[in-house]
């Protein structure tokens, strides 16, 4: 018989039922003085992954009598109990592994506890490797113990646990029931391990900077609120680590990164969490140009890494990620819009061509906030291959160095990636007195459109690029949305561990 149950499809009261038998057992067990949560350590030797690979190298030259022996231990996942011997299979975190438990070599006793044990049950096994007749590589039990009773039934093996919202809220049985999803968990942690391994071989220096800030800054992004009751001060938790780490570029550390936790009050979809990982580096001496083929570099170097190849799969998309395409904005809206914004000869006609192009603008955009809006309704979604986006209007870059042979445009760039913005870069703006004045009117900007806002200028970082800032050229791309592209992961909440849930009303 195979001891497995559907979770999903049984009663709240069947569930109950279920879960008071197993804390049943529990109590016989304690009662006869074999509570498992009182272990508190089994040695093993070997995973099963390791176990198997083992006895893969050394099968071919084992000599009669000759054994491999070794403790495991996990998760019993499933069971079938033919009389006098059981099959089972044992999950830990390297894959899982056949058991072989017999009653002549466990004894009566430890045999008929083995029966009571319930799918999900931590156990630990010592054994002697086997191949059995049908090929399958397994242990042959000679101990068994178990370490942990499972007090709740795991879903059905077959079916696993597919209701989405579940597997997030319950992450824990999501592992368990999904190895797959483990594998999108070790990939970021690979990728994380990749990018600094990367960074560091450039001479880059991993730093911390502050997560809670004690101002709102002019920035759109809106901040969750907090307060310090020692300095009776309100605060804020990160909307960006940006301005910490230049001011370690003024102090004289001239190629800095941060992999940062951040946190925004916004809306959540399947690209968006109110939490989530950035990476922010800035390099002294250097500019956006610069950050391109740093950026390039990268990418093509994760794809391999992560992937096996540069072409990649995503959502069924094949994206090149060995081939990246560099346009300015103003290119890419004649490539994809028609529209030329050199040929715009004043504020007043670029607005007329947003409306002929039925592109939404304010009654006083200017020109380049035009070219941003058509850019937004016509271009974006275009980018399917790696694209460069590059010298934005200054009208939204209030952080990027204008562009010396045309002031109306700073040194800045966005790169996409199947239509989605994947990073940020700017040749970073050290000018204090034009920081200053483009401060002031970003927060005068968002206190018009949010009078209750409490955002205000950072005079203090206007001070540090006053002691002098070298040029410098800085980049931001976040690592969820990444990690997304090289799992093929269709949302953000698949590449974040315990993403944000509304609690449920029953909670």
């Amino acid at each position: 018989m195979a001891d497995v149950v559907n979770n999903e499809n049984i009663q709240d009261e069947d569930l109950s039922e279920q879960v008071l038998i197993r804390r049943e057992k529990l109590k016989t067990l304690c009662d006869e003085g074999k509570n498992p949560f009182e272990i508190t350590k089994y040695d093993v030797t070997h995973t099963s992954k390791e176990a198997i690979k083992i006895f893969e190298e050394k099968e071919p030259t084992l000599q009669e009598g000759e054994e491999i022996t070794v403790k495991v231990a996990g998760r019993m996942m499933s069971r079938r109990i033919m009389g006098k011997a059981s099959f089972a299979h044992l999950a830990d975190e390297s894959g899982k592994i056949q058991l072989y438990v017999s009653r002549n070599d466990l004894g009566d006793e430890d045999y008929a506890s083995f029966k009571k044990w319930d799918i999900g049950d931590i156990i630990g096994v010592e054994g002697v490797m086997f191949r059995t007749k049908t090929g399958e590589i397994s242990i042959h039990a000679k101990n068994a113990i178990l370490l942990a009773k499972s007090l709740h039934p795991l879903p059905e093996k077959y079916h696993g646990l597919t209701n989405l919202e579940q597997r997030y809220r319950q992450r824990y049985v999501d592992l368990i029931v999904n190895p797959e999803v483990k594998d999108t968990f070790y990939k970021r942690s690979q990728i994380l391990k990749e990018i600094r391994s990367y960074l560091d071989n450039k001479g880059f220096l991993e730093v911390d900077t502050p997560i809670l800030v004690p101002m709102e800054i002019g920035a759109s992004a809106r901040p969750f609120k907090t307060h310090h009751n020692t300095l009776d001060l309100d605060m804020t938790l990160r909307i960006e680590t940006e301005l910490y780490l230049k001011r370690l570029i003024v102090g004289g550390m001239h190629r800095v990164y941060e992999v940062g936790r951040i946190f925004r009050n916004e809306g959540m979809d399947t690209k968006h969490n109110p939490e989530f990982t950035t990476i922010e580096l800035y390099q002294a001496f250097a500019d956006y140009k610069d950050m391109m083929d740093l950026v390039e570099e990268m990418y093509k170097m994760l794809a391999e890494k992560v992937c096996g190849s540069t072409k990649i799969t995503y959502q069924g998309v094949e994206i090149d990620m060995g081939h990246w395409e560099r346009l300015t904005m103003a290119e890419a809206v004649k490539k994809y819009a028609g529209v030329d914004y050199n040929d715009w000869a004043d504020d007043a006609q670029a607005r007329e061509v947003a409306k002929k192009l039925h592109v939404e603008v304010a009654e006083d955009a200017t020109k380049g906030r035009v070219l941003i809006e058509i850019f937004d309704a016509y271009v974006e979604e275009k980018l399917i291959q790696p694209t460069f986006i590059y010298d934005y209007p200054v009208e939204n870059s209030p952080l990027a160095k204008r562009k010396p042979t045309n002031p109306a445009f700073t040194e800045r760039f966005e790169y996409f990636i199947n239509a989605t913005e994947y990073g940020n870069a700017f040749s970073e703006l050290n000018d204090p007195i034009d920081q200053k004045a483009r401060f002031e009117s970003q927060v005068a900007e968002k206190l018009k459109e949010e009078p209750d806002s409490k955002a205000e200028v950072d005079y203090d970082y206007v001070e540090a690029l006053e002691y002098g800032m070298p040029p410098t050229g800085g980049l931001g791309f976040g690592i969820d949305r990444l990690v997304m592209l090289l799992t093929d992961s269709a949302s953000i909440r698949d590449v974040l561990l315990f993403p944000t849930m509304k609690p449920l009303a029953d909670n």
